[in-house]
Parts: C-alpha cells; structure tokens; sequence
C-alpha cells in the first residue's frame, strides 16, 4: 500500500484548544510522513504549517463548540485526540478511537471511571477544595504520546491493508 492511498482512508482530529506544542508536532511529523489528512479544531487560530494534509478548523467561543464539530464531523474509522474527558467519553460511545496527549486510549471499559474522577475533582475545584492541578508535559509524557498515536495509526493501516488485500 503507498501513502499515498492511506490519506483518505481515516482522518485525525485534533481538539486542539488544548493539545500541547510537543504534542501539536508530534501530530504533525507522523501524520505528514503518512499522509493522513489531519483537522485542528479551536475556538482560536492554532499555527501549523501549511500542508494538504493539515486543516485548521475556527470554531465560535461558545462552550463545546470545537467539541461539537469533531463529534458531528468525525468518521467511524478516524481517531480522535483529546484531552477532554466528557468529549472523550463522547467519541468512545461513537466508537471512535480516542487517546489523550499523555497516551491514554480511552475505551469503553476504561472511560466512566476517568469521568467519574473527572467530575469528582470539578466538584472539589468548584468548591475550592482543591487547586486546578496542570500535570507536566515532559519528555515521559511525550514518548507515552507518541508510542500510543503510533500504535493507534498502525492498527488502522494494518486493517485497512488487510481489508484491500
């Protein structure tokens, strides 16, 4: 199979409001070298290079509003990157493959107990019981990231393969 017949075969998108930089590049050197039409999506104008196979996509303000166009516009087979919990758990009812920037796949087995702790620590946050905690984005999480988008997008090329052989 070429790369060149693998680009439209699943897309990426990217909830990019929050995606990491290292994260961002990672994305766009693997998707690049493979040729998978990849799609940011922000409420803000998010830089990456100039590529066919790269799409920013501007959404309005308004709350889950890049949320909601990866939900309408993602495709069965595509995968998601996501650090949002509830959209995560969104995508996962879908069956869309979904990873977070730290390298977790969410799954169907996996993904109420994340939004359980989630919504349990927004209710500690809310009533200032505890302090918004922002987790480090250092070289462990991005090789965990990387290893995991790697594996995702080659379980998808070897079904794609298997399906046109």
């Amino acid at each position: 199979m070429t790369s060149s017949s693998m680009n439209s075969s699943f897309n990426i998108w990217v909830d990019a409001d929050s995606c990491p930089v290292d994260a961002r590049n990672i994305i766009i050197r693997f998707t690049k070298r493979l040729q998978i039409k990849t799609f940011f999506v922000a409420n803000r104008d998010i830089s990456i290079p100039k590529s066919v196979f790269f799409e920013m996509i501007v959404t309005d303000a308004t709350p889950d509003a890049a949320d909601n166009i990866i939900v309408e516009r993602i495709q069965q087979n595509d995968i998601a990157i996501t650090r949002d919990i509830p959209l995560a758990s969104r995508l996962v009812e879908k069956q869309i493959t979904t990873i977070n920037d730290r390298g977790t796949l969410f799954t169907p087995e996996n993904i109420h107990e994340k939004l359980s702790i989630r919504n349990f620590n927004k209710v500690l946050y809310d009533n200032g019981l505890i302090s918004e905690k922002s987790s480090t984005f250092g070289k462990k999480e991005v090789n965990l990231f990387a290893n995991c988008l790697d594996r995702e997008i080659q379980k998808k090329l070897r079904r794609l393969s298997m399906h046109q052989a």
